[in-house]
């Protein structure tokens, strides 16, 4: 028995992610999400082609992050 006002250290709690109100809330937004894309298929489908041209220079910009620059070995001395 834990005196008054402690709790036990190693009581099991449920994670966030899996109480019945995230789960429902999960749900409602899958179901938006999917009815949201059905409804608006026709404009996405006209659209990919200029998405993809729009995500060319944006991977040019942001993807050589990894690497640094453009430009070659800097020579020292």
């Amino acid at each position: 028995m834990h005196p008054p006002g402690r709790q036990a250290v190693n009581t099991p709690h449920a994670p966030r992610y899996r109480t019945k109100g995230a789960v429902a809330v999960a749900m409602l937004a899958v179901i938006a999400l999917f009815s949201l894309i059905r409804e608006h298929w026709t404009h996405l489908f006209g659209a990919w082609v200029y998405l993809l041209l729009l995500l060319c220079p944006l991977l040019h910009l942001y993807g050589h992050a990894g690497h640094g620059s453009h430009h070659g070995p800097e020579s020292k001395g």
